[in-house]
């Protein structure tokens, strides 16, 4: 690829050299051939201008005056050791004699473009690129070298940049990323690839692109003038060849030896379609289950291969045939996509050791395009082989009921169970009940014969229902055991007296009439109640001639109370009891006495029960906690009452009883006689001796307390 290129770049700058020196060649001859067709008009425009003066030096009309100059081209990147003429200004009022100058300006006037202003040759004086600026637009002006006043307006032109062939197409958005459908057909559209050069479209064939593939073939071709890629071959499989790397090249010059050109990459992915069917590696899968499995355990795998990706090789597997449709069952891993085979039911060796079945594996989703091609499925055989295992003992049955009559002697006969060895040795079984099922050992089990009996009489109305287990143990294997349900119901018998079905009392007004219903009773029974079982009742044979109280049975299990006779008083006789005789009708027959106690209330004339000795008055025993509350404040405040009287008594009396302290303790009267008892008493004034001041006539102030002298002059007296 890369020695491709270098010969082409060295074959276009030899192009481009050819087309330089022929522009140069082109432009000399146009310079030179300018002053002669330049010349020759300013002949001419002298001539008519001598054809209209009358005399010498007398001017008859004044001749009208302009530019003469060529179309003015520049060849892009030439490379020459001297400047480029571009052309020559020449304007008619110039005589020649030098007195006319010629001015440029513009875009690059000065730098890029220089002006002879004498003869009015311009020149490029730097390598010109059409693809920077295809022209530049310049003002010539002629004006008099000597007071630089114009001699002509000044006027505009341009100067263009020819094009030549410098520019390689290129391809911008490379490299590219397309997909398309395997087994496409032949000319499907891929993608579309555009290149651009930057050469003048308008001018020659310099941006005229041909695309062509250089790489990338016999699979895809590309349209020359348009680069849409497309499919060359029939039937390309991804199976086979998913990726392809295609190099396409855009050629200017129309595709023409000289030309320039560009290339890109194109990475081309075929995507998948559903063109396989599912296929089994192998047509015979075989595979072993142990007899001891239990249902949904798994018994093998298989799979069924297919290329395509995706849904397209999305497979499902299903039973078509077989002894063991009813037995096995097969699902489908969504993420290994394999057919998993799993246990609907157990197996055993001793009845069937080998197992037939029929697989069929198909795509789940199909291309309508490719039905053509299928069938999109297969087929396999599976032969399962069960293996033989130690089992535990198997039940004849599932769980087992039996029942036995309540109170029935201990060792009664309740069932048996029977358990067998599944295996082929058959061995013995021993059979027991588990501690944990029968807490209070209700029930023993014979250990040889599975023969269930009572150890103890049952009490139905304790506990109706026995919900135990057996156990069965293999003797001479791996003491496996397994367990069987055992439900045993205890049957009732009639041993349960009848009673009241509440204990009530009666409430009866003093002023009752005869013959009035006080109250309806009824009865229950431990026992349970067959069909047409009901209960009797009648008054008790020590009280069927009391004159109070009568009793009707209702036939319905129930018994209607009435009134015999009028008036009674809560001062003679407040209560009265009724013994009643319930009997039942069960097998054997169960009776009991109940008594009905009665109480005597006294009622106001509507029968409102106004009070009765059942719950005489009492105050409510407790009070509520604002009741608590404020009997609580009361007993505060008094005693605060109280404490400040006591406070105001002490306070008032304070001084009193200080001075008499005082008077106790430091006014004594002392003397020598001695005491005589009473006489002692008469003979002295006790008032005199507790005041002796008072006694001469000096009574001291009680609101004050006396000074020092006063108290020495108390104590000399």
């Amino acid at each position: 690829m890369s020695r491709f290129r270098e010969d082409r770049m060295w074959e276009g700058l030899g192009l481009q050299v050819f087309l330089m020196c022929l522009g140069a060649v082109l432009c000399s001859a146009v310079a030179a051939s300018a002053p002669l067709e330049h010349s020759h008009r300013h002949r001419l425009s002298l001539h008519r201008h001598r054809e209209r003066t009358g005399k010498e030096g007398q001017v008859l009309h004044r001749s009208k005056r302009g530019w003469v100059w060529n179309q003015f081209f520049v060849i892009e990147e030439y490379t020459g050791p001297d400047p480029v003429l571009v052309g020559r200004l020449h304007s008619d009022v110039d005589a020649g004699d030098g007195n006319c100058k010629y001015i440029l300006s513009g875009e690059g006037a000065g730098t890029i473009f220089v002006i002879d202003d004498k003869t009015g040759n311009i020149h490029a004086t730097k390598t010109l690129d059409r693809e920077e600026q295809a022209q530049y637009t310049l003002t010539a002006q002629a004006v008099d070298r000597a007071t630089n006043k114009p001699l002509e307006p000044p006027s505009e032109f341009i100067v263009k940049v020819q094009d030549i062939n410098d520019n390689p197409p290129e391809f911008l958005h490379g490299p590219y990323y397309a997909r398309v459908p395997e087994m496409s057909n032949v000319g499907t559209s891929v993608m579309q690839v555009t290149a651009t050069d930057a050469d003048d479209p308008t001018y020659g064939n310099s941006a005229r692109l041909v695309y062509s593939i250089l790489q990338g073939q016999p699979y895809f071709s590309v349209e020359p003038q348009t680069g849409i890629i497309r499919t060359a071959l029939p039937n390309m499989d991804r199976e086979a060849r998913q990726e392809y790397d295609v190099v396409i090249q855009a050629k200017d010059m129309g595709g023409h030896m000289g030309g320039l050109s560009g290339t890109t990459e194109v990475k081309i992915t075929l995507t998948d379609v559903n063109d396989n069917p599912p296929k089994f590696p192998q047509s015979v899968y075989a595979m072993s289950v142990s007899e001891d499995k239990v249902s949904g355990e798994e018994v093998g795998r298989l799979k069924a291969k297919d290329p395509d990706l995706g849904e397209n090789g999305l497979v499902s597997y299903r039973f078509i045939e077989g002894d063991g449709m009813t037995v096995f069952e097969i699902t489908t891993d969504t993420d290994t996509r394999e057919g998993v085979i799993k246990l609907r039911k157990p197996v055993d060796f001793e009845t069937k050791r080998a197992y037939t079945l029929r697989v069929e594996a198909s795509n789940t989703h199909l291309d309508p395009r490719f039905i053509a091609w299928g069938p999109y499925k297969d087929t396999a055989t599976v032969k399962v082989m069960v293996e033989d295992a130690d089992e535990p003992p198997a039940f004849m049955a599932t769980s087992y009921s039996f029942e036995v009559e309540e109170n029935a002697p201990d060792g009664t006969v309740v069932g048996r169970v029977h358990a067998k060895d599944t295996d082929v040795a058959n061995n013995p079984v021993r059979y027991m009940i588990p501690r944990y099922t029968d807490v209070e050992q209700f029930f023993s089990v014979g250990p040889e014969d599975g023969i269930i009996k009572t150890t103890r009489p049952l009490d139905r109305e304790t506990l109706p229902w026995h919900n135990i287990s057996v156990s069965a143990t293999e003797i001479g294997g791996h003491h496996q055991d397994t367990k069987v349900r055992v439900n045993i119901k205890v049957k009732d018998v009639n041993d349960n007296a009848p009673e009241f079905a509440t204990q009530n009392e009666i409430l009866v007004c003093e002023n009752v009439s005869p013959g009035k219903l006080i109250e309806t009773v009824s009865a229950v029974d431990k026992d349970e109640m067959v069909h047409r079982q009901y209960f009797h009742f009648s008054i008790a044979p020590e009280a069927v001639n009391n004159q109070n109280f009568s009793l009707k049975d209702n036939r319905d299990s129930t018994a209607s109370i009435y009134v015999t006779r009028r008036g009674f008083s809560r001062m003679t006789q407040d209560v009265y009891f009724l013994p009643i005789e319930i009997n039942d009708n069960g097998i054997p027959p169960m009776s009991s006495t109940n008594t009905l106690t009665i109480r005597v209330c006294s009622c106001d004339s509507k029968d409102t029960i106004l009070s009765c000795n059942v719950e005489p008055y009492i105050l409510p025993a407790g009070l509520s906690t604002g009741a608590l509350i404020a009997i609580l404040a009361c007993i505060v405040i008094l005693l605060a009452i109280v404490v400040l009287f006591v406070a105001l008594r002490r306070q008032k009396k304070e001084p009193l009883i200080v001075f008499e302290e005082e008077d106790i303790r430091e006014n004594i009267i002392t003397y020598d006689d001695e005491g005589g008892g009473e006489e002692d008493t008469e003979a002295f004034d006790i008032a005199t001796l507790q005041n002796p001041d008072g006694a001469n006539g000096f009574l001291p102030r009680k609101d004050i307390k006396p000074d020092e002298r006063e108290r020495e002059k108390y104590k000399t007296h």
